[in-house]
C-alpha cells in the first residue's frame, strides 16, 4: 500500500521554549515537534512523578484496603485476560504480600468461558475462596451486574480501572478511575497497572501513618517499577510524560539486573540482552509472549510468570509462554490470509470498493487472535477493522482496532443508540474496543458500522501517512546519533520513536529469512554505504533490480555482531524514484 510522507512541522524559534540548553539540536527538533515545551517535561526522574492527591476515591480505597490488611481480610484480586490484567494482578498480589496481608490471591476469568471482567459468573467462582474485599485491576468499570452480585453475597468491592466509564457506574464501595466522571486527575492515559500502583504506594503510606509496620519491613514501592513500566507500554496508552516516568524508571531497573525473575526470563527467550532494553522490546518482544498465556490459554500462567521468586520456574513458564506466541503467530498468519482472501472479493486494490469501516468474520476463527488479526488488516488497508469470531451460543465477539480521527468506542456507542438491542455489550478506547453481537446480526451491524464511518472519517483520513521527522545530515547517520536517540526515550504511543525520510542510492539487495530485504544504502551525495533492513515486505515487488534509487523511510538502530556495533536503517517504507 503506497503512502503519503508528510514532516512534521519543525519549530523555527527553538530558543523561545524552556529546553535545557545541552540538548543537541536534533533532539531539540524531535522534542518541539512532540509538543515538549518545558524541561520538566523531560524528567525521568520519581520525585517528579504525579502525586495521587487529585485522584477520585483514592482516599476510600485506601481505607478499605488498609482495614482488610491490618484485620487480616481475605483479599481476591479480579483481573484482565491481557498483559495490563497481568501485570496489574501481580503488583497486587507482590505488594499487598510485601505490606504484610496475609490472603491475598488473584482470579481471571478464563476469556472463552467467562468473558471480560467482574461478571455474576466470576463472582459465583470468586465466591469459593470467601473473599471479604474483591479487587478488580484494569476492568470493573463496566461490571455493573457483577459487582451487584458480590455486593448482595456480602462481599466488598473496589473497583480499579482505567477504561471510559458508561452512563452508569458500578454501586462498588470505592472506584478509582482517572477516567470515570469527577475525576481532576491529569494523567488521563494512565494503564491499569499504573492505577493500581497509586493505590498501592498511597495504601504503603496509609500502614505507615496507623503504624502497622513496627518491626514488619516497609516495602520499596520502585522495585516494582519494571512490572509497571511492561504493563503500561503493552497497553500501548499514550506515552504522557507522566508513563514516560514509570516506564523509564522500570526500564532502568531492568537494565540493572533489579527486574523480577519472570521478566529476565521473557527477555531471555525473546534473546533480548536485558542490560540494553528498550520500550520497544517491552512491546514487541516481552508483552506478546505474556499475551499469549491469555489469548489461547489461561493468563493465570502469566501472572504466576511475574509473581515467582524462583528463576528457574520462571524459565520454565516463560519457554511455555514462547511456545505459545509461536502457536498464536501461526493461527494469526492463517486467519490474516483468510482476512485478505475476503478483501480480495471486495477488490483490495480499489480503494472505493472497500468499506469506509470494515468487519470481518469466519466461523472456526479463533477468539483470541482476532485482535492481533483487526491490528495487522487495519494496518494493511488504513481503515478501522473489527474482526469477530464465535462467541457463546448464538453469540459472536468482535475485536476492533481504528485509526486517527476515528474514535472507535464512541462510533459503536452511537450505533448502539441508533440501533438499540443490536450491540450486547461493548467497552474500549478510542483505538481499540471489544464488543458482542447475535451471529444473525453482524451483516446489520458491519452495514451500520460502514456507515458510521462514512459519517466521521474524510477520504483523506483514509490514506496511509508517515510521519517523519524530516531527513538527517549526513554526519547524522552515526552510531553515535543512534545511541543518543535510544537513550532520549522511552519513545511509545503518542511519543513516537524519531522516524525519518531520505533518498538514498540502493546497492545492494537481498531476501533474508523469506519475507526481509536486506539492503546497502547510500545517501544521496555520499560515499559510504549504511546497513539497512525492511521486515516482512511484499515479496512480490522486492527485491527489483531494476530500483536503483529509493525514498526510504526510516528509523536508527543499534546492530550489534560479533561484538561490532554498527549503525543499521530499520526501514518501514520504501519507494522507488
Amino acid at each position: 500500500m503506497t503512502a503519503t510522507i508528510i514532516r512534521r512541522e519543525v519549530v523555527s524559534d527553538a530558543a523561545a521554549f524552556d529546553l535545557p540548553s545541552n540538548l543537541s539540536p536534533l533532539l531539540q527538533r524531535i522534542y518541539l515537534s512532540r509538543g515538549v515545551s518545558d524541561s520538566r517535561q523531560l524528567e525521568r526522574t520519581l520525585p517528579f512523578l504525579a502525586d495521587s492527591q487529585s485522584i477520585k476515591d483514592i482516599d476510600r480505597a485506601v481505607q478499605l484496603l488498609a482495614d482488610a490488611v491490618m484485620n487480616r481480610q481475605r483479599i481476591l484480586i479480579v483481573g484482565d485476560f491481557d498483559a495490563d490484567g497481568a501485570t496489574s494482578s501481580a503488583l497486587g498480589v507482590l505488594a499487598l504480600r510485601s505490606m504484610g496481608a496475609l490472603y491475598v490471591d488473584f482470579l481471571v476469568p478464563n476469556r472463552f468461558e467467562y468473558g471480560y471482567g467482574l461478571s455474576p459468573a466470576i463472582v459465583e467462582v470468586a465466591k469459593e475462596q470467601h473473599p471479604d474485599l474483591l479487587v478488580t485491576v484494569d476492568n470493573g468499570i463496566s461490571s455493573i451486574e457483577g459487582v451487584r452480585a458480590a455486593k448482595e453475597a456480602g462481599i466488598k468491592v473496589l473497583v480499579t480501572d482505567h477504561h471510559l466509564a458508561g452512563e452508569e457506574l458500578p454501586i462498588a464501595d470505592a472506584i478509582v478511575n482517572p477516567n470515570q466522571p469527577g475525576c481532576t486527575f491529569p494523567w488521563k492515559n494512565t494503564a491499569g497497572v499504573g492505577v493500581i500502583f497509586y493505590v498501592l504506594c498511597a495504601l504503603r503510606a496509609e500502614l505507615d501513618r496507623r503504624g502497622w509496620f513496627g518491626d514488619r519491613p516497609k516495602p520499596n514501592m520502585a522495585s516494582f517499577l519494571d512490572i509497571v513500566a511492561l504493563g503500561t507500554v503493552a497497553d500501548v496508552v499514550g506515552l504522557d510524560s507522566n508513563n514516560r516516568i514509570l516506564v523509564h524508571q522500570g526500564l532502568s531497573r531492568i537494565r540493572a539486573g533489579k527486574a523480577r525473575p519472570g521478566i529476565l526470563a521473557l527477555a531471555e527467550v525473546a534473546k533480548r540482552d536485558p542490560t540494553k532494553l528498550v520500550a520497544s522490546d517491552l512491546g514487541f518482544a516481552l508483552a506478546p509472549r505474556l499475551n499469549a498465556a491469555g489469548r489461547l490459554d489461561d493468563m493465570s500462567l502469566g501472572i504466576e510468570l511475574l509473581i515467582t521468586d524462583d528463576p528457574n520456574h520462571a524459565c520454565t513458564i516463560a519457554s511455555e509462554l514462547d511456545s505459545l506466541n509461536r502457536e498464536r503467530r501461526e493461527i494469526e498468519e492463517s486467519m490474516k490470509e483468510e482476512a485478505l482472501r475476503d478483501l480480495a472479493k471486495l477488490q483490495l486494490g480499489d480503494k472505493k470498493a472497500l468499506p469506509w469501516g470494515v468487519c470481518l468474520y469466519q466461523d472456526d476463527w479463533h477468539q483470541g487472535v482476532i485482535g492481533i488479526l483487526a491490528s495487522r488488516v487495519k494496518e494493511k488497508i488504513h481503515r478501522p477493522v473489527i474482526a469477530f469470531a464465535p462467541g457463546d451460543e448464538g453469540q459472536i465477539k468482535g475485536s476492533a482496532r481504528s485509526i486517527p480521527g476515528f474514535h472507535v468506542r464512541d462510533a459503536l456507542e452511537a450505533i448502539s443508540t441508533r440501533h438499540p438491542g443490536l450491540i450486547l455489550k461493548f467497552g474500549g478506547h478510542a483505538m481499540a474496543a471489544g464488543l458482542t453481537i447475535n451471529e444473525q446480526d453482524y451483516q446489520t451491524f458491519a452495514e451500520a458500522f460502514d456507515r458510521e464511518a462514512r459519517r466521521l472519517l474524510t477520504p483523506e483520513q483514509l490514506e496511509s501517512c508517515l510521519m517523519t521527522d524530516g531527513a538527517l545530515k549526513q554526519q547524522e547517520l552515526s552510531l553515535e546519533t543512534a545511541e543518543l536517540l535510544r537513550e532520549a526515550g522511552p519513545w511509545g504511543q503518542s511519543f513516537p520513536e524519531p522516524l525519518f525520510d531520505g533518498v538514498f542510492e540502493l546497492k545492494e539487495q537481498r531476501l533474508v529469512g523469506s519475507k526481509h530485504l536486506k539492503m546497502m544504502l547510500v545517501p544521496e551525495g555520499g560515499q559510504e554505504w549504511i546497513d539497512a533492513i525492511w521486515f516482512n515486505i511484499d515479496t512480490r515487488s522486492w527485491p527489483n533490480s531494476a530500483i536503483t534509487r529509493v525514498r526510504a523511510v526510516y528509523r536508527l538502530d543499534v546492530n550489534e555482531f560479533r561484538g561490532r556495533r554498527s549503525v543499521q536503517l530499520m526501514v518501514e517504507y520504501l519507494e522507488p524514484l
